[in-house]
């Protein structure tokens, strides 16, 4: 099917290229055939027809917030602000402009501005639920969840079965600890789409903090038998397994994560710290090791490690470590904090003569 959609669009393209070399200066022609090049994911050709098209009409709306849409696909915002703001100067009552410009200081972090042109696309078009959705998303990125919530509340109430509403606002009330909440959102996803992993995995961490281990454990089973990546699905049911204390099906199912993608931290430093929890030290040592390996600069594996000397009474060495993280990561005042108070131990316990002076680091 996918083939049969190509071949028309590709069909519909050298029809209107024809088309357009009778009538170079038909601008309908243009901006049709960059839908087309977007519908086939092309980007560059569609970089190419917009600016075909702005150098016959440099005033053409459309076009300039396209040439601006897919520079922030390319993520050069300054150049995507440039094209939003010309368009600008020509329309001022385009909603879409200043939605798209919304976006741009929504990249940059840049919240008091984001949310003056997103409040200002609200006000030429209040019906539109994605405008609702981006100032949820960016509530949700400072992480003031109850703002938020209210504003996918309002998409959702514009557009029901919006999934990246449904999706997004589950996981505020996830973070609200609305968990009920939560699980009934992802449901609702799920019976729209239940070929949807991640989806499935949202389900079934929630399910396993309201302490539903059956039911968690039915779709995880789900998700690893969706097609796409299992590294994700491997590492939450694996944490669900340690919730439940099931620790050996845990090491086994963080283990196969760690085979499907050696080279990612995250499986190795789960694993680890359920080896730290169980007291069995050398072993997450090993796996903190094997981590700085393939990731040498990661400061929170160096935090890790030294809890694990500082747990087997090795304090110099815990110091080494945490050191080493300070290192990588200056400002991180956590790191910090812990290196004090384990700091003040060791020349506590050295003044005491608690700690022999052939220890070393």
């Amino acid at each position: 099917m996918e083939n049969v959609k190509k071949k028309d669009l590709e069909r519909q393209i050298e029809d209107l290229i024809l088309a357009m070399a009778k009538d170079p200066k038909n601008i309908a022609n243009y901006h049709a055939l960059s839908k087309l090049y977007l519908e086939l994911q092309d980007y560059d050709k569609v970089m190419s027809v917009l600016e075909s098209l702005l150098t016959l009409e440099p005033n053409d709306v459309e076009a300039l917030i396209g040439m601006g849409t897919m520079w922030f696909y390319e993520r050069d915002f300054r150049k995507s602000l440039s094209y939003y703001n010309k368009a600008l100067e020509i329309n001022p009552k385009n909603y879409l402009i200043y939605y798209n410009i919304g976006n741009v200081f929504a990249e940059w972090k840049n919240f008091s501005k984001a949310l003056f042109y997103y409040n200002r696309a609200i006000d030429l078009c209040s019906s539109n639920p994605e405008i609702y959705n981006a100032i949820a998303l960016l509530y949700q990125d400072f992480e003031e969840y109850v703002e938020s919530r209210a504003y996918y509340e309002k998409a959702l109430s514009l557009d029901p079965e919006n999934i990246t509403a449904l999706v997004d606002m589950g996981n505020v009330c996830f973070k609200l600890f609305d968990y009920a909440k939560a699980l009934e959102l992802y449901k609702r996803v799920f019976a729209l789409n239940p070929d949807n992993k991640i989806v499935a995995i949202c389900i079934g961490n929630t399910l396993t903090l309201m302490k539903e281990r059956e039911k968690a454990y039915n779709y995880f089973e789900k998700a690893l038998k969706m097609e796409g990546d299992n590294y994700k699905a491997y590492i939450c049911y694996s944490i669900a397994l340690s919730e439940f204390r099931e620790y050996d099906i845990a090491i086994e199912m963080y283990k196969r994560a760690i085979e499907l993608q050696p080279k990612e931290a995250n499986a190795y430093l789960l694993l680890a710290n359920l080896y730290t929890n169980l007291n069995r030290l050398d072993d997450a040592m090993v796996l903190y090791k094997e981590v700085l390996k393939f990731a040498p600069n990661d400061a929170l594996t160096y935090m890790f490690m030294g809890n694990a000397h500082y747990l087997k009474g090795e304090i110099e060495k815990a110091i080494a470590a945490y050191r080493a993280a300070i290192k990588i990561e200056p400002d991180n005042d956590e790191h910090k904090l812990v290196y004090i108070q384990v700091m003040d131990e060791y020349i506590d316990k050295k003044r005491n003569g608690e700690i022999e002076e052939s220890e070393s680091a």
